[in-house]
């Protein structure tokens, strides 16, 4: 239910390890000390330019993000000098260049970032993909938003130096090679990873956990002191170790870096932008247990491109080019199967109740049918920066069920042997974070790593328009698929809820169209739901209360309901609501639910899919 945030997710690609910084590389340096009207002044040092004139870019768009966001027109008074300190001529051609002459003597650029979370600029960037300068407090630091590169001159070395209070600490997947009070430096190979490397600064409040040979880093700026990062490691950690056991024991990263923002209101974009080596959170600050249990579930997708795209991507990600990107059309890869793989990874090893994860697939069938289900995918891929830009957001849905169609279609013919976890590993194996593949090549190197069949799915299901056959899906794995399905339940009220994450309750939004159960109960907008027929309303575990109460109570059992309602003085009171439970007919859609009289070649298979293979 609000569980599922819609998640903008994003995958910015590292494309190399860090290396000592040559003499002739950049130096880039901010002072978070030294903050002007929420604008932080950047300082460049430039390697050697052979050419009369260059230019200075900053992205107009970034790897994985599928928009357009022009971080340059955030940058302001942009100024190049000569090693004597004499102003060069620069011009402004656009909002993401600056085109400096006699650049031969160009030895240093100066120029101020504003952030973009605190901007009255239109066009809005998605706040974990944006920018926050909030003096002694917080700095997220997309280092997209900060930083450009000389045109032509993206694998040169680079060195940042980042200036900022004693009391703060710098969170970010890279690894200082010094780090003096008040002072870190970091280098890196090239601009691609340091666009890839997000760094949040604040007061600490940091747990870390060894996974897979991984060091994972948790880091959190909760503005009330609501919620500690150790709380949230502890929610992780069962995901994570999970994770690392579907990745065959072993994670492919060093360092992984969870950074998370907690904003006291409920405006802008909630959700995450995740990395190669790192993720970045703009979340609600709840209560400690409720933020934590929240995180999961987007963690668990964020964590997971450190298969895809880190170790599998196309040449169209690894050789980026942030003004005029050429699109990759394999978004069923590098997002659908991501979110696949992090909803799978909880069934198959028990983190959510296998039924749970039924209703998972049945949401996203739903959701899915609401965008054009006969645009071919790789065509929504390559066009999605314009002509299919409406369409994006259906590779969380109908791109997570090409990965389920996929996974089980390979149990099928490998006998249970192989499905998307061992496939995964294959092409890592093939590829890597240093080898990308050709666009047109890879569903041939697919077939060549599996089956015949396989080649033919593709065909149809992804580069074709047929839409996908959910009830042959299904029923392989002993599931029954109904696209339509009456039944009676217990009712809740025929109410409508929201959750309110200052108050910390599920209120009321609308009583209008309540029902016999919910007019007994007395229902009004505006009321908190405190419990329900005796436990505790949570953020997160709504939807399991409801299937408690459905399941041990009947017709006319008396249910009491506990609500905090406004008072005329504007107080709230603790209200105990009682009623008599009613059933109501509920039409459900794309209804998923374990067939009881599966055979037992389909039990085999679908244990095969849903349980950890030994």
């Amino acid at each position: 239910m609000m569980k599922l945030l819609w998640k903008f997710l994003t995958a910015a690609i590292v494309l190399g390890a860090s290396s000592p910084v040559l003499a002739d590389g950049y130096a880039f340096s901010i002072d978070l000390n030294q903050v002007e009207n929420d604008r932080l002044m950047v300082e460049l040092i430039t390697p050697k330019v052979d050419q009369a004139t260059i230019e200075y870019q900053m992205p107009k768009v970034v790897p994985g993000t599928y928009s357009i966001s022009d971080f340059g027109r955030f940058v302001h008074d942009l100024k190049a000098f000569d090693a004597a300190g004499n102003e060069l001529t620069v011009s402004h051609p656009d909002a993401n260049r600056w085109k400096v002459e006699n650049a031969t003597q160009l030895h240093r650029i100066t120029y101020w970032v504003e952030d973009t979370w605190d901007t009255d600029q239109k066009g809005r960037i998605f706040e974990p993909g944006g920018t926050n300068i909030e003096a002694g407090k917080n700095f997220m630091i997309n280092t997209f938003g900060f930083f450009g590169y000389l045109e032509g001159m993206k694998e040169t070395p680079i060195k940042l130096t980042v200036r900022h209070p004693r009391e703060f600490y710098g969170a970010t997947a890279l690894v200082a090679t010094d780090d003096e009070d008040g002072v870190d430096v970091y280098e890196v190979e090239n601009y691609h990873v340091l666009a890839d490397s997000p760094l949040m600064y604040s007061k600490p409040n940091k747990a870390s956990e060894q996974v897979g040979g991984a060091e994972v880093l948790v880091a959190v700026y909760s503005p009330n002191e609501r919620v500690g990062a150790e709380a949230v490691m502890k929610e992780l950690s069962a995901v994570l170790a999970a994770q690392k056991e579907y990745l065959g024991g072993q994670l492919p990263v060093k360092k992984y870096a969870f950074l998370i923002y907690l904003t006291p209101g409920i405006g802008g974009g909630m959700g995450a932008l995740e990395h190669s080596n790192s993720s970045m959170y703009y979340m609600p600050e709840s209560e400690e247990q409720a933020a934590a249990e929240m995180m999961v579930d987007v963690a668990a997708h964020e964590f997971f491109h450190i298969v895809t795209p880190l170790n599998i991507h196309s040449e169209e990600i690894h050789y980026f080019d942030y003004i005029d990107p050429k699109m990759s059309k394999h978004l069923w890869l590098y997002e659908g199967m991501t979110e696949y793989s992090a909803g799978l990874v909880q069934a198959k090893y028990d983190l959510i109740h296998k039924g749970a994860y039924l209703r998972m697939l049945q949401q996203k069938i739903t959701m899915a049918s609401l965008f054009n289900d006969t645009l071919p995918f790789t065509e929504l891929s390559k066009k999605c920066l314009d002509e299919t830009k409406s369409q994006y957001i259906n590779v969380y849905q109908k791109g997570a069920l090409i990965g389920l169609a996929l996974d089980i279609q390979l149990r099928e013919l490998s006998n249970g042997e192989m499905g998307i976890q061992e496939l995964l590993r294959e092409l890592s194996k093939t590829y890597g974070k240093n080898q990308p593949f050709k666009d047109e090549e890879l569903f041939d190197k697919i077939t060549e790593l599996t089956y015949p069949e396989i080649r033919e799915f593709f065909r149809r299901h992804v580069e074709g328009p047929t839409p996908l056959p959910y009830a042959e899906i299904f029923q392989k794995v002993g599931i029954k698929y109904e696209p339509f399905a009456n039944r009676k339940i217990l009712s809740f009220g025929k109410v409508d809820v929201n959750w309110d994450a200052d108050a910390g309750y599920w209120t009321v939004s609308n009583a209008s169209r309540a029902n016999k159960f919910g007019k007994q109960l007395g229902y009004q907008d505006g009321d908190q739901i405190v419990s329900f027929d005796g436990e505790e309303l949570t953020f997160d575990n709504f939807d399991a209360v409801l299937s408690r109460f459905r399941k041990r109570r009947k017709e006319k059992d008396k249910i009491v309901v506990e609500i905090r309602r406004e008072q005329e003085d504007g107080s709230r009171k603790l209200v105990k609501a009682k009623a008599k439970a009613i059933t109501a007919n509920f039409r459900g859609v794309n209804r998923l639910s374990f067939d009881p009289n599966a055979t037992p070649e389909q039990e085999k298979l679908r244990e095969a899919w849903l349980e950890p293979q030994i």
